[in-house]
């Protein structure tokens, strides 16, 4: 069996140890697991899992920075046919602790603190009727992935063998105009084969390097990241805070021939170089995209980078990657567009009443195909307003096709705005702003930043008699959400403009 066929994440992981044996498949802070030792740990982790009850169907959660742990607990939640849920390590405790009480997670993997935020803390302050255990990857984590008996790892091998492509492999939390977020549920088989065809049109290969600045928590660093260098052969590096020096000090090291990554990387990257350049020599492939990508900085990654091969695309959470430029497009094209479908992807731009538009005329981008989700995790009205009765997933996105089916993003129908790569939904963080008990309405909407692209302003109604300060409200943000959700600025109004119905007009608000 070839890897092409393989249709679940435990088949590709057994197929990449027997191919691979002895190659490194992971480099983390100095220690290396090869795709055998990768394959071992795996089970052993999974007899573990046992050991605590999981069982087919349960939901392991995941709140850490990218490490070969996470890749390492995630596949032996996988290879029992319980169900990842990766949760973003910028998320504070009243986020995570939503996304942990909604999937009725078991067990929790995670660290004691990171980036100064302190986890351990924060969950010792939550509710968490559902979570059986917490294990810390920088404290128990070893112990834990070493405790099984043979009993428990055979009992493990057992389940990994019935896993199907049918099975859910993961939830993985999107925000949303509602304000709460939504569980994309995603399954093995759609999973594998979409990343198996992602990753021969990059051009990931066995030879590569591949260091993963992209958050694990995310398509890009989870399944466009370590599950497509184990499907080819790659070596991964995982990085767990991005810090530009030291990421140029991992490249000259090991070789990185792979570092994709969303556009403010690049832009710092190129802040960084002059002295550097030499050590960048390596470098061949990227692909960046979530946000607009200027010609020039193309250009510039092409030229003063070194990166011979450079792509963007298109995706989303609950279609993983749509569509993909080709290696040949120009720096224009690359810039203008998000490529073409990737093969058994059907793409289409509607009007509003559904009925497809023609060839550059804009419409809202709709996606069928093997790739689109499950469903949202347990809201199945939510699912039947995303999905309609003949399978096309209505994205919220606006573009147009043009004559060679290259997809082009011009607007979203979606209240959003993307900041530094995340994509930040108003209604989530207005209503978390209505949690400060000084704010009675918050209005947010995002404007132009020349380093994120987009930044979050906030029109703030406050409670009669309350006392709250521009800068206190952006710091008592900063403790109780992801910084890049936070609002840069905070602007004190007495009434906010609606229309009849009562639904704030932000667009006099963003003139």
């Amino acid at each position: 069996m070839g890897i092409h066929t393989a249709d679940t994440i435990p088949t590709v992981l057994s197929l990449s140890a027997a191919r691979f044996g002895d190659k490194t498949a992971i480099v983390d802070e100095g220690t290396s697991l090869s795709f055998r030792e990768l394959n071992e740990t795996v089970a052993s982790v999974a007899g573990a899992f046992v050991e605590e009850g999981i069982a087919p169907g349960d939901r392991i959660a995941l709140w850490a920075p990218n490490c070969a742990g996470w890749i390492v607990a995630c596949l032996a939640a996988q290879c029992l046919g319980a169900i990842a849920v990766p949760i973003n390590t910028r998320l504070k405790g009243m986020e995570a602790e939503y996304i942990l009480n909604k999937t009725r997670a078991s067990i929790l993997l995670t660290v004691k603190g990171f980036l100064g935020q302190p986890f351990a803390e924060q969950l010792a302050d939550l509710s968490l009727p559902h979570l059986r255990r917490t294990l810390a990857f920088d404290h128990d984590w070893r112990d834990f992935a070493t405790s099984a008996s043979m009993q428990s790892v055979a009992k493990g091998d057992q389940l990994r063998s019935r896993v199907t492509s049918e099975n859910p492999c993961d939830i993985l939390f999107t925000s949303g105009t509602t304000g709460y977020p939504k569980g994309v549920v995603s399954g093995h088989g759609q999973t594998v084969r979409q990343f198996i065809l992602w990753s021969d049109q990059v051009g990931l290969c066995a030879d590569d390097h591949y260091a993963i600045v992209n958050p694990f928590s995310h398509i890009f660093g989870y399944k466009a990241g370590w599950l497509a260098a184990m499907m080819t052969g790659a070596t991964s590096y995982p990085i767990a805070r991005l810090h530009i020096p030291s990421l140029i000090d991992t490249i000259a090291r090991y070789n990185i021939s792979v570092l994709p990554g969303p556009p403010t990387l690049f832009q710092s990257f190129l802040a960084e170089i002059a002295s550097r350049k030499n050590e960048l020599s390596s470098l061949r492939l990227s692909v960046t995209g979530a946000a607009s990508v200027p010609p020039a900085l193309i250009d510039r990654m092409r030229q003063d980078l070194g990166i011979a091969r450079v792509l963007t695309g298109y995706g989303l959470t609950e279609a993983g990657v749509v569509a993909l430029s080709h290696p040949d497009d120009s720096a224009e094209r690359i810039a203008t567009f998000a490529g073409r479908p990737i093969p058994g992807i059907e793409v289409r731009c509607v009007d509003s009443s559904g009925a497809p538009v023609p060839a550059g005329t804009e419409g809202e981008i709709c996606v069928r195909g093997y790739n689109v989700m499950q469903g949202y995790f347990e809201d199945a009205e939510a699912t039947a307003k995303a999905i309609d009765s003949d399978g096309w997933l209505h994205t919220g996105d606006i573009g147009r096709l043009d004559e060679d089916g290259y997809v082009q993003i011009t607007d979203r129908m979606k209240d959003m705005y993307i900041s530094g790569g995340f994509n930040c939904y108003p209604a989530e963080i207005e209503r978390m702003l209505c949690a400060n008990t000084g704010v009675l309405q918050a209005a947010v909407v995002g404007v132009p930043d020349e380093r994120l692209g987009e930044v979050g302003r906030a029109y703030v109604i406050l409670r009669p008699d309350a006392e709250v300060s521009a800068n206190a409200l952006i710091e008592w943000s900063k403790t109780h959400m992801a910084n890049y959700k936070v609002p840069r600025e905070v602007v004190f109004v007495d009434s906010l403009p609606t229309n009849a119905a009562g639904k704030v007009q932000k667009f006099l608000l963003e003139a």
